[in-house]
């Protein structure tokens, strides 16, 4: 439930969330769990999960490798069902790749024999949309992710930060209400990381998108949040959901801040107590 670790770390109880989320509910997931069926028997990945998301949150789930979280994320998507429980988006039980939902993954998956402007047009052309309707929004999000000018580069000649910005115009380009992305800057070096975390900050608030982001790294967490779900070891359950009292926006010196440095190491708690940290 929000606000127990199941883990038993002493928390700083103030960063604890105990109140009702005010936000109206995006995303719900009730009694939600995953168990995979294998010739050598069932493996549970996901222990039943509660929890809602509000609209235009910015909700970060970081746990260790192998608790779910991406089992989660694709739930969520409609790309899996639950073994149990139910997803609701808008309201509505999740039972199908939803229409209303953009997912940026770790690697940015541009085609290579796509320039950027074709890249990020890709799911208006695999929906057979007319693309000259979609030309004005595609060259709107470049300007807002700073690539105007690279419209006809391949993918090769962008840097990797680069990259991660044409996956995420991608996919906001038919315009969803909720952004699902899985360790979207896993695979970039730090500094890099640092600046995609600011850059990814001012996006959600520019276009007000509802965001779930899954992350091994407790300060990204932190960093990004409204709130940060902390998940156990597999199967995953959710150990304790926290709020961030941090103004917006953060800019990176904000990680000095003593209340930044007070829950990143209520939350790496959870996983020194368990005796594994990722």
């Amino acid at each position: 439930m929000p606000g127990i670790s199941l883990a038993r770390p002493t928390p700083h109880l103030a960063l604890v969330r105990t109140a009702a989320e005010p936000r109206s509910a995006v995303i719900e997931t009730v009694g939600a769990s995953k168990t995979y069926r294998t010739r050598d028997g069932d493996v549970p990945s996901l222990r039943p999960l509660d929890f809602t998301i509000g609209e235009g949150e910015f909700f970060v789930v970081v746990g260790p490798s192998g608790c779910g979280k991406s089992t989660l994320l694709k739930m969520i998507a409609g790309l899996l069902l639950p073994s149990s429980g139910e997803i609701r988006l808008e309201g509505r039980v999740v039972i199908k790749p939803h229409r209303n939902v953009g997912i940026v993954f770790q690697n940015a998956l541009l085609l290579p024999w796509r320039d950027v402007l074709g890249n990020v047009l890709l799911p208006i052309d695999m929906k057979k949309l007319p693309r000259a309707a979609f030309l004005p929004k595609a060259a709107q999000l470049l300007k807002m992710v700073g690539l105007t000018g690279f419209e006809r580069k391949l993918p090769w000649q962008l840097s990797g930060g680069m990259q991660q910005r044409a996956a995420i115009c991608r996919a906001l380009i038919h315009d969803p209400k909720i952004m699902l992305m899985d360790e979207p800057f896993g695979a970039l070096d730090a500094m890099t990381r640092e600046r995609m975390n600011v850059e990814l900050q001012r996006i959600q608030r520019d276009t007000g998108k509802t965001v779930l982001l899954i992350t091994h790294s407790i300060p990204e967490a932190v960093f990004l949040g409204d709130r940060v779900l902390v998940m156990t070891e597999r199967p995953g359950a959710v150990a304790a959901i926290y709020d961030v009292p941090l103004p917006r926006p953060r800019a990176i010196d904000v990680m000095a801040d003593p209340v930044f440095v007070a829950l990143t190491q209520t939350i790496r708690r959870h996983f020194t107590v368990a005796g594994r940290l990722d």
